[in-house]
């Protein structure tokens, strides 16, 4: 089970997407949005390496770490 925090929560629950990123170098990022946290799940999960940083996108800008799949 993941624990999140007040600012994660409140992200998810107003987020207009989703972001699954990869890498560490600019150079070399690849960023992909979704419109749900499923299906950003389902595409990080066909990494199989937990390397695939899921963030949550709320409509003013904000957005949080939710987790690393």
């Amino acid at each position: 089970m993941i624990k999140l925090d007040e600012r994660q929560l409140h992200c998810i629950e107003n987020a207009v997407y989703f972001t699954a990123i990869r890498g560490r170098r600019p150079a070399t990022r690849v960023r992909a949005e979704f419109p749900t946290i499923i299906e950003a799940a389902e595409y990080a999960a066909q990494f199989r390496d937990k390397r695939t940083m899921i963030y949550a996108v709320t409509a003013d800008g904000s957005s949080d770490h939710i987790i690393n799949i």
